[in-house]
């Protein structure tokens, strides 16, 4: 039945692969946490940022900051260099999630590959600057690792050096751990984990690590043509790395009805309404992944990443008709759209096929 489902996805986004020049939308600054916008084409890649010693000591011999920290409603005790390791980082919460296989829970670091649950967290929720990964179907997730396994999918701004990492990652990990991943993170339903709020003007932020960070005050600034996604409570999120603690996105007013056109119709044949291939209710359908209620950053690095053609890969290769018409602005307004619909964890079960 997945199989018949999957072959008529790729029916409805072949027919509305049609001719024409593909017109690139303005580089989203915002999507990729930086503010100046990337090299040349044919530049070099940033190279993977080195892991921190799993020990974490500090530059010069100084001693290690042994305070022990710890979260709201959780019995667990970590220090920062214990929350930060790259090959076994804090576990917070363990009965939120089920047991991790030793792939996402430390990684391998003979050979460089951190921890999954230190970037994308044990229950599979990321931030802002990596993938929303939880919920996504085996089929898909599978797929998207041997893409980068086999360079076929790539940043469109090579400074972008969690991407060149996950290469990396992929090309090191074997086919049964790549299984267990994606079998792990697919066996947990995406929940709610972002607040979309419409605003002319957005408190003033930083980035860091590619993630906007709100400057202590209460400065703002106009919002413009971006979203920014901030952390609800930057320490815990920064610092702990709490699973439980979400984001707010600040969107452009009248963002989400000028999204709920585009994603619903197309936009008078502007591109093909998403819940063709998503589902109604865009939770996923098939071995298509969900997209609601995700990361709207992430969801723009994506369509964007599709439009230079720095994704590729079969399925990303049926999204570049959906996508080559669309602005900078109509990215905006679909991915706040997306990133408004509530999420439920029936919903998300149907989405990862169970």
């Amino acid at each position: 039945m997945r199989r018949l489902l999957g072959v008529s996805i790729v029916a409805v986004l072949c027919a509305f692969a049609g001719a024409g020049v593909q017109a690139v939308a303005e580089f989203p600054l915002w999507a990729y946490g930086v503010t100046t916008p990337p090299p040349p084409p044919g530049t070099a890649p940033a190279a993977a940022a080195p892991a921190p010693a799993a020990g974490g000591g500090r530059a010069g011999g100084a001693a290690p900051d042994t305070t022990l920290l710890s979260l709201p409603g959780g019995t667990q005790q970590f220090t920062r260099a214990q929350i930060a390791n790259q090959y076994g980082p804090a576990d917070w919460y363990p009965g939120d999630h089920p047991q991790m296989p030793e792939i996402v829970a430390k990684g391998k670091q003979a050979q460089n590959v951190a921890a999954c649950s230190l970037c994308h967290m044990p229950n599979g929720k990321g931030r802002p600057e990596n993938a929303p990964v939880a919920g996504y179907p085996v089929e898909y997730f599978i797929k998207t690792m041997m893409d980068f396994k086999n360079d076929l999918r790539k940043s469109s701004d090579p400074r972008k050096a969690n991407t060149n990492r996950m290469i990396s990652f992929a090309k090191a990990m074997t086919d049964e751990e790549i299984l267990q991943a994606a079998t792990y993170f697919s066996a947990m339903p995406w929940t709610q984990w972002i607040r979309v709020v419409e605003v002319s003007t957005v408190p003033k932020t930083r980035i860091q690590g590619g993630m906007f960070l709100r400057l202590e005050g209460n400065e703002t600034e106009p919002i413009g043509n971006r979203i920014i996604e901030a952390p609800e409570e930057t320490e815990r999120t920064e610092v702990l790395r709490d699973p439980r603690s979400g984001f707010v996105a600040y969107a452009p007013m009248g963002s989400i009805a000028r999204g709920q056109a585009l994603v619903t119709t197309g936009g008078s044949g502007k591109t093909t309404a998403c819940g063709a291939c998503h589902g109604a209710n865009l939770q996923g359908m098939g071995p298509v992944p969900g997209i609601g209620g995700r990361s709207p950053s992430y969801l723009v690095r994506q369509m964007h990443d599709m439009q230079t053609g720095a994704r590729k890969g079969s399925w990303s290769e049926l999204m570049k008709p959906v996508v080559e018409k669309l602005t900078a602005e109509d990215l905006v307004a679909i991915a706040t759209y997306v990133a408004s619909r509530p999420q439920s964890a029936a919903a998300g079960a149907q989405t990862a096929g169970r």
